[in-house]
């Protein structure tokens, strides 16, 4: 008599919104969307996007289809697609993603997995070295330059 039909929810709309001056904490859970402008503590899990505002402070994991960072997290971030730090993002943990974008401006300080479902990485040919894909100054394990992502 009582009882209601589960609707499952579009994860391409944004269903939930944690706004400037409001703080958060505890562990959500979504089928939607969610966008942050203010504060959360505790872990994220969602079947949608997660969009953090410039104002946005977040300290938990992160776990979410495409995640974009315009403000501060502190936690580590895993994204089945793309994660994006825009110039006023700054992100202090590990990431996994299939895509990643930096804009100048944004901050990045931990480790990078990036996942794919197809292995782009050519076989070796007979008398190639295992290093002759990469570039010189990779070629001895050590990088002295910086990074640019486009």
């Amino acid at each position: 008599m009582f009882k209601k039909k589960k609707d499952f929810m579009n994860p391409n709309t944004t269903d939930t919104l944690i706004g400037e001056g409001t703080t958060f904490e505890g562990r959500i859970k979504s089928e939607a969307s969610i966008r942050i402008e203010g504060g959360i503590t505790g872990d994220i899990e969602c079947a949608g996007d997660v969009i953090i505002g410039e104002n946005g402070v977040v300290k938990s994991n992160i776990s979410a289809r495409d995640v974009v960072l315009a403000g501060n997290v502190q936690g580590n971030i895993i994204t089945k697609g793309k994660l994006t730090i825009t110039s006023t993002g700054s992100l202090q943990g590990n990431i996994s993603a299939a895509s990643f974008i930096i804009e100048e401006g944004g901050l990045f300080q931990g480790n990078s997995k990036m996942d794919s479902k197809t292995s782009t990485t050519a076989p070796i040919q007979n008398g190639e070295q295992e290093n002759g894909n990469k570039p010189a100054s990779s070629a001895n394990g050590t990088f002295k330059g910086n990074t640019v992502a486009m």
